[in-house]
């Protein structure tokens, strides 16, 4: 396939991710109509964060303030404070701490109690400043009551390779914590909270985004517990997380903060950038170099294999006028069973590649994380086109049998179409671009 495709998938993808970086989402916010109140109205503005986009929200925020914050702190996985992309400079009065992500450390039991220990120190008439994006739940994750650290990251570790979504992940993940399910509004008050949230999640729940830290939260200890039931994890977590669960059902663990919780009369969030922000800046790339473009209002979620499968049907559907571009949006799973690495865009992607093979149009398909990160690799997805599983064949590559050991990076990284933009310091969940040329 000519590479001047390829070359336009990667731009709509960068269009996408530049659209939704924190300087893009933040240069036109109205601080007085968001706060309530002007900005000097407080005695104090103290700024705490959690997620990828943590650090860049945290320099634009600075760059607007200025020395109006008195103190703050930030966490980002590790490795992000010397990834800052152009043109952001790092916060100074900001700090900026890099925890463990997407399984928390001992650093994010120290960045959760950092950022508490800022919330609780904030008087009446100060304004606690919260930056929320993707990745804060791990971030932030120290684990309460008498739950042993290694029990709780193995719980963690077993959500994450169960194929539970997001919110099941998060239901479980908050009440096994001391931040989220509006904990973190709780410690602040009496304070005044704003909080602004880039969500990661298909609905824009901003009780699941980062686990929710300043929202009421409606999940409970039995919620929790069913997940884990559900997905035949119960029985397999330690037994330092059972009892604290079971305490919990039995009122003998404080619950999360629900809509009744006097701290959120002084708390308002705000969601300020989505999946669709970043959908809408990919159509205008995809047009502006010629596409018949369309986006499926659907998101894409569920089994990452199954999904690529629907993507080549929707491509069937919707490319009539030629060229096409189709994209979608959205947050898929991955159920490991195998031994191999990869991620969720990775395999929605090679399985795609399975449902192209033999399409009488060519066609190309990219699909890739706006975090620039796809599971526990360097990538941030893949791409492949009507040819690829073809080619895989003839270096005696199977693309099926890789997809059944959960290995898509291995596969792409020997086809040389891996995406690594590193990372992109945001989070709108994933975009998947699929494009038909003319001819």
């Amino acid at each position: 396939m000519h590479e001047q495709i390829v070359t336009d998938a990667r731009a709509i993808y960068r269009a996408a991710v530049r659209a939704v970086q924190a300087d893009a989402l933040m240069s036109r916010l109205d601080w007085p109509a968001l706060i309530g109140h002007s900005p000097e109205a407080y005695g104090r503005v103290v700024v705490v964060g959690m997620g990828k986009a943590a650090m860049t929200m945290a320099a634009v925020t600075e760059a607007q303030f200025g020395d109006r914050i008195a103190e703050g702190v930030v966490v980002v996985p590790h490795g992000y404070a010397d990834s800052l992309p152009y043109p952001f400079r790092p916060p100074r009065r900001i700090e900026t701490l890099e925890a463990g992500h997407p399984v928390p450390d001992e650093a994010s039991v120290d960045a959760a109690h950092a950022i508490l220990d800022h919330a609780e120190r904030c008087g009446e008439g100060d304004l606690l400043l919260v930056l929320i994006s993707g990745g804060g739940t791990a971030l932030t994750t120290a684990f309460a009551g008498s739950i042993l650290p290694e029990e709780g990251r193995l719980a963690v570790r077993l959500l994450l390779g169960s194929g539970a979504d997001i919110t099941a992940m998060n239901t479980v993940r908050k009440h096994l914590s001391i931040l989220g399910g509006g904990r973190l509004a709780r410690a602040a008050a009496p304070a005044h909270v704003l909080a602004l949230a880039i969500s990661d999640v298909p609905g824009d729940d901003l009780s699941v985004v980062a686990s929710g830290p300043t929202v009421p939260d409606a999940s409970t200890f039995a919620d929790a517990i069913a997940v884990l039931e559900r997905n035949d994890l119960w029985e397999h977590i330690g037994p330092s997380v059972r009892s604290h669960l079971e305490r919990g059902l039995r009122g003998e663990e404080a619950e999360t903060a629900g809509p009744d919780e006097p701290a959120f009369e002084r708390t308002r969030t705000h969601l300020i950038g989505r999946n669709q922000d970043a959908l809408a800046a990919a159509r205008a790339e995809a047009e502006a170099r010629g596409y018949n473009t369309s986006i499926v209002e659907e998101p894409v979620v569920g089994e990452a294999r199954e999904a690529g499968e629907r993507l080549v049907r929707d491509l069937d559907r919707l490319a009539d006028e030629r060229p096409a571009c189709v994209i979608w949006g959205g947050e898929t799973t991955v159920k490991v069973i195998g031994r191999g690495r990869g991620g969720r865009n990775q395999e929605m992607a090679l399985g795609a590649s399975l449902a192209l093979e033999g399409r009488k149009q060519p066609a190309l398909l990219l699909c890739a994380g706006t975090d620039g990160v796809d599971g526990p690799t360097d990538a941030a997805g893949a791409w492949v086109t009507s040819y690829t599983a073809e080619a895989a064949r003839h270096h005696r590559m199977d693309p099926a049998a890789y997809l059944d050991n959960n290995d898509a990076y291995s596969f792409f990284e020997r086809m040389n179409a891996l995406i690594q933009p590193g990372p992109t310091h945001t989070n709108v969940m994933d975009v998947a671009i699929a494009l038909v040329p003319a001819e």
